[in-house]
This record gives structure tokens, C-alpha cells and sequence, in this order.
């Protein structure tokens, strides 16, 4: 095996990187919504849906099953985001399972989904890929057991996850009340450090510890706190995600932008203009729905930022993490910076 001075650089084999290579959040509604337009529900269910695409922007679907238990099922991948494979496949494997754990769920079950140049990039790197990804599942509990590859231009990698939840202490998007604190369950700063990786080479491992953490214990804690509202805060970045959160629910939330944690060099990496065009365009999606009063251009760019497997955004206190803001009843803004 290569040392690793001597290998591929992963991120250069792809346009974008992580969650910042989604589909920019206002075509992707537009995209959803021609589609719900023309197709109606499933035919004879097996069971019922308690979330899908009309829940307001949720992380999974969850399909009843009884009183107590329901299954959620997701589905996430993206393009390199670090160039260590092994890295890249634990960042991409904690992402993908943090949907379960964003509706309060217990991932029970994983298949691989693996997109290889394979006439570009070296099989044993794809080995290092998915060693890292089932290493991560099997952490938290989580069998990998088979999945799917096609030969692709750009390397893609990631999971389909299924778990279970109880479906009277779920966390989902629209259930946000006015009145109450909002958490959040890592810093921000993901966006800007990747890129700035991807443009020199320089290692964040600050930046690697975040992104291949699991949301498991900020999670269960949201449960047991009682809390019903929650989303994770990825590609949309932070102002993305609880703009849809306070959009479903229906509440303003306001942030108090110095309560908010960063990652130690992400400032002096946007300073230095490693801004990822996804997070542009979230600033972009959400500024006629934010009242941002004072906050200075950077500023809001950095709460714009497109995370990848960034923490949990939860209405509710979660003990011993960062309160940002509170909700309120809805005032003409989903947002409120101060």
C-alpha cells in the first residue's frame, strides 16, 4: 500500500465536496413538488406513513408498524470530502446514519452505496472506503450487510440506513413550539475547513473528529429531555435547515449569533475565502425569510456554511450543549439573527 503522501487525492476527483455537492435547496423543492404534483400515494400500503414528503423537510421517512415501534428508512452519499479514504468513509457513514438519529431513531441496519472511477482510482482505495464506513455502522450498533456499486466518473460514497423509533417520542420538523430554547450539538465551521482542504491539502483534524462523530448520544438525549422537534444541520447549513424547521412548525426562531459554536480555524479559513458556492447559495435561499439587522457579510455566510455530518439542531436543552437561540411565535421572519 501507498503511504499516504503518495496517494490519489480524493477530493480532486470531484466538483464539489460532502453535503455541499446537494442540489442547491430551492431547485430541489421545486424538483420535489413537480413530482408530488403527478404522483399520487402508494396503492394498498402495508402499513401507514407517518412522515414523507409533506412533513415540512424531515431527515427520513417513518413507516408505522405498531404503537410502540416504527421504521425509518433514509438514504444519503456525496463526493469525497476529506482525501484520507478511511476518513471518508467513517465522515460518510456517521452522515448517513444521522438521519435516524435525527428523528430519535435506533439504526438497526445499513447497505453500501459506491460510486468508483474505477479505471482512475484504485480498488484498494474503495476497500479503505468501505472499511471506514463499516466501521462507524458497526460502532453504533449497526450491521452493513451488502449494498450496491456502479463504475462512475466521480467517486460517490455513502448509505441507505433503516431503524426503528417509537413513534410517540419522535423528533420531527413541524413540531417546533414557540417559547422554548434551541440546541445545537456541534460547532459549525465543517463547510469552510473541507474546502479549504480540498484547495490546499492542509489536514483539519478537529474538522475529521466532528464530521465521523456520531449524533447517538446528543439524540438520545433530545429524547429524553422530551424534546419533539429536531432536524441535523448538513448541507443547507445551519440557517437552511432551521429555516425549514421554523417554516413547518410554523414558530420564528431567534439566534443569538455569538452564542453560536465554531470549529477554531474556520474563520481565518472564510476570511481567506475558502467559501464553498453551496454555501452562497443557501445565504441566497434563506435571506428573504431572515432578518439578519447588524450581522456583518461574513458572518452570515458562516451560518450559511454547508456542513457534512454537522450536529443536531434540536428546540428544546439538551444538558451540556450550547443553547443558540430560543423559539418565538411566527413575526414575518422564520429567522432572527441579533
Amino acid at each position: 500500500m501507498k503511504p499516504a503522501s503518495e496517494r490519489p487525492r480524493l477530493t480532486q476527483y470531484a466538483r464539489g465536496g460532502g453535503c455541499a455537492c446537494k442540489i442547491p435547496p430551492g431547485e430541489l423543492e421545486q424538483l420535489v413538488a413537480k413530482v408530488t404534483a403527478r404522483v399520487g400515494p402508494a396503492v394498498d400500503p402495508a402499513a401507514p406513513l407517518l412522515v414523507g414528503l409533506d412533513g415540512g423537510g424531515d431527515d427520513a421517512a417513518v413507516v408505522g408498524l405498531d404503537a410502540q415501534r416504527a421504521l425509518v428508512t433514509t438514504a444519503d452519499f456525496f463526493t469525497p470530502v476529506v482525501d484520507d479514504p478511511y476518513d471518508w468513509g467513517r465522515i460518510a457513514a456517521a452522515n448517513a446514519l444521522s438521519d435516524v438519529y435525527a428523528m430519535g431513531g435506533r439504526p438497526l441496519t445499513a447497505v453500501n452505496l459506491l460510486g468508483w472511477p474505477r479505471e482512475l482510482l484504485p480498488m484498494e482505495l474503495a476497500a479503505e472506503v468501505l472499511a471506514g464506513g463499516s466501521t462507524v455502522a458497526h460502532g453504533a450498533g449497526c450491521h452493513v450487510a451488502g449494498g450496491h456499486s456502479v463504475d462512475d466518473a466521480e467517486p460517490k460514497y455513502g448509505m441507505s440506513v433503516v431503524g426503528l423509533v417509537d413513534p410517540e417520542r419522535m423528533l420531527r420538523a413541524d413540531a417546533a413550539e414557540p417559547g422554548l430554547p434551541v440546541t445545537l450539538t456541534k460547532p459549525l465551521g465543517i463547510g469552510v475547513l473541507n474546502t479549504m482542504h480540498k484547495a490546499t491539502g492542509v489536514v483539519f483534524a478537529e474538522a475529521v473528529d466532528t464530521m465521523a462523530a456520531l449524533n447517538r448520544d446528543a439524540s438520545a438525549a433530545a429524547v429524553a429531555a422530551g424534546a419533539r422537534a429536531a432536524t441535523d444541520v448538513t448541507g443547507f447549513g445551519l440557517l437552511g435547515h432551521l429555516y425549514k424547521l421554523a417554516r413547518a412548525s410554523n414558530v420564528s426562531a431567534v439566534i443569538d449569533r455569538s452564542a453560536v459554536p465554531f470549529l477554531d480555524d474556520a474563520r481565518a479559513a472564510a476570511e481567506a475565502g475558502h467559501i464553498s458556492g453551496g454555501s452562497r447559495r443557501n445565504l441566497d435561499w434563506v435571506d428573504p425569510h431572515v432578518d439578519f439587522g447588524d450581522t456583518a457579510e461574513l458572518d452570515r455566510l458562516l451560518l450559511a456554511d454547508a456542513q457534512t455530518s454537522g450536529g443536531l439542531l434540536v428546540v428544546g436543552e439538551l444538558p451540556g450543549y450550547p443553547i443558540i437561540g430560543e423559539t418565538t411565535r411566527f413575526d414575518g421572519h422564520s429567522i432572527i439573527v441579533r
